[in-house]
Protein backbone atom coordinates (compact mmCIF):
# COMPACT_ATOMS: atom_id res chain seq x y z
CA UNK A 1 0.00 0.00 0.00
CA UNK A 2 1.24 3.56 -0.67
CA UNK A 3 1.77 6.09 1.99
CA UNK A 4 -0.68 8.46 0.77
CA UNK A 5 -3.12 5.37 0.51
CA UNK A 6 -2.54 4.93 4.72
CA UNK A 7 -2.96 8.54 5.56
CA UNK A 8 -6.46 8.74 3.67
CA UNK A 9 -7.88 5.57 5.82
CA UNK A 10 -6.14 7.08 8.80
CA UNK A 11 -7.97 9.83 8.53
CA UNK A 12 -11.20 8.32 6.90
CA UNK A 13 -11.32 5.92 10.30
CA UNK A 14 -11.28 8.99 12.02
CA UNK A 15 -13.50 10.65 10.72
CA UNK A 16 -15.73 8.01 11.16
CA UNK A 17 -14.98 7.44 14.84
CA UNK A 18 -15.84 10.93 15.26
CA UNK A 19 -18.93 10.27 13.67
CA UNK A 20 -20.00 7.57 15.41
CA UNK A 21 -19.07 9.10 18.59
CA UNK A 22 -20.97 12.22 17.73
CA UNK A 23 -24.31 10.38 17.01
CA UNK A 24 -24.07 8.61 20.10
CA UNK A 25 -23.26 12.05 22.34
CA UNK A 26 -26.34 13.32 20.38
CA UNK A 27 -28.20 11.01 21.33
CA UNK A 28 -27.59 10.49 25.08
CA UNK A 29 -27.78 14.73 25.54
CA UNK A 30 -31.63 14.49 23.85
CA UNK A 31 -32.30 11.50 26.23
CA UNK A 32 -31.50 13.35 29.20
CA UNK A 33 -32.45 16.68 28.07
CA UNK A 34 -36.08 14.85 28.42
CA UNK A 35 -35.15 13.55 31.80
CA UNK A 36 -35.10 17.16 32.17
CA UNK A 37 -38.58 17.87 30.97
CA UNK A 38 -39.88 15.15 32.25
CA UNK A 39 -38.81 16.19 35.79
CA UNK A 40 -39.90 19.84 35.11
CA UNK A 41 -43.44 18.76 34.26
CA UNK A 42 -43.58 16.52 37.62
CA UNK A 43 -42.28 19.69 39.73
CA UNK A 44 -45.07 21.94 37.87
CA UNK A 45 -47.60 18.98 38.43
CA UNK A 46 -46.97 19.85 42.39
CA UNK A 47 -47.45 23.13 42.45
CA UNK A 48 -50.66 22.69 40.40
CA UNK A 49 -51.56 20.30 43.07
CA UNK A 50 -51.08 23.01 45.69
CA UNK A 51 -52.50 25.86 43.52
CA UNK A 52 -55.93 24.09 43.30
CA UNK A 53 -56.03 23.53 46.58
CA UNK A 54 -55.96 27.26 47.71
CA UNK A 55 -59.24 28.05 46.25
CA UNK A 56 -60.94 25.33 48.69
CA UNK A 57 -58.52 26.78 51.40
CA UNK A 58 -59.91 30.02 51.28
CA UNK A 59 -63.46 29.68 50.98
CA UNK A 60 -63.58 27.57 54.05
CA UNK A 61 -61.63 30.41 56.07
CA UNK A 62 -63.77 32.81 54.37
CA UNK A 63 -66.90 31.53 56.15
CA UNK A 64 -65.26 32.65 59.58
CA UNK A 65 -66.80 35.80 60.58
CA UNK A 66 -64.05 38.44 61.28
CA UNK A 67 -61.31 36.37 59.36
CA UNK A 68 -58.49 38.98 58.14
CA UNK A 69 -59.60 40.19 54.73
CA UNK A 70 -56.05 41.42 53.69
CA UNK A 71 -53.86 37.80 54.54
CA UNK A 72 -56.93 35.94 52.02
CA UNK A 73 -56.35 39.15 49.37
CA UNK A 74 -52.66 38.86 50.11
CA UNK A 75 -53.25 34.52 49.08
CA UNK A 76 -55.29 34.86 46.27
CA UNK A 77 -52.87 37.17 44.84
CA UNK A 78 -50.06 35.01 45.40
CA UNK A 79 -51.57 32.46 43.67
CA UNK A 80 -52.76 34.16 40.61
CA UNK A 81 -48.82 35.69 40.02
CA UNK A 82 -47.88 32.34 40.37
CA UNK A 83 -49.47 30.70 38.06
CA UNK A 84 -49.27 33.24 35.70
CA UNK A 85 -45.26 31.97 35.85
CA UNK A 86 -44.41 29.77 32.97
CA UNK A 87 -41.17 27.68 32.19
CA UNK A 88 -40.70 26.61 29.00
CA UNK A 89 -38.82 22.81 29.78
CA UNK A 90 -36.49 24.20 27.00
CA UNK A 91 -35.56 26.83 28.33
CA UNK A 92 -34.78 25.88 32.42
CA UNK A 93 -31.84 28.04 32.88
CA UNK A 94 -31.24 29.63 36.15
CA UNK A 95 -33.09 32.85 35.33
CA UNK A 96 -36.05 31.68 34.52
CA UNK A 97 -36.03 29.24 37.37
CA UNK A 98 -35.37 32.13 39.67
CA UNK A 99 -38.08 33.79 38.65
CA UNK A 100 -40.04 31.20 39.23
CA UNK A 101 -39.04 30.13 41.97
CA UNK A 102 -39.86 33.87 43.82
CA UNK A 103 -43.59 33.84 42.42
CA UNK A 104 -43.59 30.50 44.04
CA UNK A 105 -41.69 31.59 47.03
CA UNK A 106 -44.20 34.74 47.44
CA UNK A 107 -47.29 31.85 47.43
CA UNK A 108 -45.44 29.75 50.21
CA UNK A 109 -44.85 32.72 52.42
CA UNK A 110 -48.58 34.14 51.65
CA UNK A 111 -49.93 30.79 52.62
CA UNK A 112 -47.59 31.22 56.07
CA UNK A 113 -49.15 34.11 57.18
CA UNK A 114 -52.78 31.93 56.23
CA UNK A 115 -51.94 29.36 58.64
CA UNK A 116 -50.20 31.51 61.77
CA UNK A 117 -53.56 33.82 61.59
CA UNK A 118 -55.51 30.57 61.12
CA UNK A 119 -54.15 29.38 64.46
CA UNK A 120 -55.90 32.63 66.28
CA UNK A 121 -59.55 31.15 65.18
CA UNK A 122 -60.63 28.36 67.52
CA UNK A 123 -63.57 27.50 65.15
CA UNK A 124 -61.64 27.08 61.75
CA UNK A 125 -58.97 24.96 63.58
CA UNK A 126 -62.30 22.56 64.92
CA UNK A 127 -63.56 22.40 60.97
CA UNK A 128 -63.13 19.33 59.58
CA UNK A 129 -62.93 20.38 55.81
CA UNK A 130 -60.21 23.12 57.29
CA UNK A 131 -58.15 20.55 58.72
CA UNK A 132 -58.23 17.76 55.88
CA UNK A 133 -57.26 21.20 53.19
CA UNK A 134 -54.43 21.61 55.88
CA UNK A 135 -53.13 18.36 55.82
CA UNK A 136 -53.10 17.85 52.04
CA UNK A 137 -51.34 20.93 51.81
CA UNK A 138 -48.44 19.99 54.36
CA UNK A 139 -48.62 16.98 52.29
CA UNK A 140 -47.97 18.65 49.05
CA UNK A 141 -45.17 20.87 50.31
CA UNK A 142 -43.41 17.82 50.98
CA UNK A 143 -44.25 16.59 47.45
CA UNK A 144 -42.76 19.88 46.03
CA UNK A 145 -39.42 19.29 48.09
CA UNK A 146 -39.28 16.17 46.84
CA UNK A 147 -39.61 16.66 43.41
CA UNK A 148 -37.79 19.76 43.25
CA UNK A 149 -34.67 17.13 44.89
CA UNK A 150 -35.39 14.79 42.10
CA UNK A 151 -35.34 17.57 39.17
CA UNK A 152 -31.87 19.11 40.74
CA UNK A 153 -30.62 15.37 40.76
CA UNK A 154 -31.83 14.93 36.56
CA UNK A 155 -30.01 18.75 35.99
CA UNK A 156 -27.40 17.69 37.75
CA UNK A 157 -26.89 14.51 36.10
CA UNK A 158 -27.27 16.54 32.33
CA UNK A 159 -25.08 19.55 33.40
CA UNK A 160 -22.37 17.22 34.40
CA UNK A 161 -22.58 15.17 30.81
CA UNK A 162 -23.10 17.78 28.60
CA UNK A 163 -19.54 19.52 30.40
CA UNK A 164 -17.79 16.35 29.83
CA UNK A 165 -15.18 15.65 27.19
CA UNK A 166 -15.78 14.46 24.33
CA UNK A 167 -19.61 16.14 24.74
CA UNK A 168 -18.59 19.26 25.22
CA UNK A 169 -17.79 19.70 22.14
CA UNK A 170 -21.04 19.09 20.48
CA UNK A 171 -23.01 20.43 23.09
CA UNK A 172 -22.43 23.70 21.68
CA UNK A 173 -22.38 22.56 18.28
CA UNK A 174 -26.85 21.23 18.63
CA UNK A 175 -27.41 23.75 21.20
CA UNK A 176 -27.21 21.99 24.60
CA UNK A 177 -27.19 24.22 27.70
CA UNK A 178 -26.49 24.08 30.89
CA UNK A 179 -30.08 24.07 33.14
CA UNK A 180 -30.53 25.82 35.88
CA UNK A 181 -31.12 24.49 39.68
CA UNK A 182 -33.53 25.04 42.41
CA UNK A 183 -31.62 26.44 45.52
CA UNK A 184 -32.68 27.29 48.86
CA UNK A 185 -34.75 30.03 50.02
CA UNK A 186 -32.86 33.05 51.49
CA UNK A 187 -32.23 32.91 54.78
CA UNK A 188 -32.71 29.24 54.89
CA UNK A 189 -29.12 28.44 55.76
CA UNK A 190 -29.91 30.37 59.20
CA UNK A 191 -31.75 28.29 61.66
CA UNK A 192 -34.69 29.49 63.64
CA UNK A 193 -34.66 30.81 66.80
CA UNK A 194 -36.32 29.02 69.54
CA UNK A 195 -37.14 30.91 72.87
CA UNK A 196 -38.85 29.16 75.61
CA UNK A 197 -39.53 32.25 78.47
Amino acid sequence: MKRSNIILLVIGAALLLLVFNGCGSYNSMVTKQEATSSGWAQVENVYQRRSDLIPNLVNTVKGVANFEQKTLTDVISARASATQMKVDASKLNPEQLQKFQASQGELSQALGRLMVVAEQYPQLKATQNFLELQSQLEGTENRIAVERGRFNDIVKDYNSYIRKFPQVLFAGMFGFDKKGYFEAEKGAEKAPEVSFE
